[in-house]
């Protein structure tokens, strides 16, 4: 029987050093994942107070609340194509155009937001893709004006709700439709201003 001399192989410190080198790797992609979505969130959270901070400014203009100013076309006279103008908070009675579809068309007329909407089909996107509403509303037994967020995963409803307000789903000025359940689908989330 021969007896081999030459075997090669790996030493429980190489393969110690490779597992440490492994771990090191996924625990930095798991980190830049978790930074991404608290990016994202932090996101969300500065596109909400801008829209409040626009909707302000317009009505310090103009007296009037984007969607619901009855003198856009006056207001705004050199906005391309014109603004909509009329009392729109229960729509105009063409079944299309609401104050949701009118008041991201105000705000761009005015120059408080980026982007061109046509006022009768166009909608504000979030920094998740969903639509965006600012409209009179009422969730959880509040009514009034207020930026609606749609179909937002739980998780990013909340972290919205704890940085502008209680984080509870049912109290103060942001409010959701449900509670929020992780990996569940919140419908609509609130922002009342």
């Amino acid at each position: 029987m021969k007896r081999i001399t030459n075997e090669k192989g790996f030493t429980l410190v190489e393969i110690a050093i490779v597992l440490v080198i492994i771990g090191l790797l996924l625990g930095g992609v798991l980190k830049g994942q978790q930074l991404i979505a608290n990016a994202k969130i932090k996101s969300l959270v500065t596109h909400a107070n801008g829209l409040s901070a626009a909707i302000y400014s317009y009505q310090d203009r103009y007296k009037a609340l984007p969607g619901d100013d009855p003198k856009a076309v006056t207001n705004l006279p050199g906005a391309t194509g014109g603004c909509l103008a009329g009392n729109l908070v229960n729509g105009n009675g063409d079944g299309l155009t609401y104050e949701y579809f009118a008041a991201p068309q105000h705000l761009a007329c005015a120059g408080f937001i980026n982007g061109t909407y046509n006022g009768t089909s166009d909608v504000i996107l979030s920094p998740y893709g969903t639509r965006v509403y600012i409209y009179r509303d009422a969730i959880q037994g509040k009514t009034g004006n207020d930026i609606r967020y749609d179909n937002l995963p739980a998780d990013v409803a909340q972290a919205l709700d704890t940085a502008l307000d209680d984080g509870v789903y049912n109290t103060g000025v942001v409010r959701a439709t449900t509670d929020y359940i992780p990996n569940t689908i919140i419908v609509s989330t609130g922002f009342y201003y």
